[in-house]
């Protein structure tokens, strides 16, 4: 992302975030805020993305088994 956009993201993610906890900030400081934020933020959403496609290739990989073994007892052993 862009320098740019990330300050103008980060300027109203700040604003929000300080008027949402109701803390008066100066411009500055609420772009501060808004910037360190849209930092942590991103990295904790990619750390759950990250986690959650482990987990879903998980539930895929159990699914799959269970599909092979509903296959296997029902066409295979008789």
């Amino acid at each position: 992302m862009p320098v740019i956009a990330l300050i103008i993201i980060g300027a109203a993610a700040g604003f929000l975030a300080t008027r949402l906890m109701r803390i008066e900030a100066d411009i500055p400081t609420t772009m501060l805020i808004g910037i360190v934020g849209a930092l942590v933020g991103g990295f904790i959403l990619r750390a759950l993305i990250a986690v959650a496609g482990w987990l879903s290739g998980f539930v895929g990989a159990v699914l799959g088994a269970l599909l092979v073994i509903w296959v296997w007892q029902r066409y295979l052993r008789r």
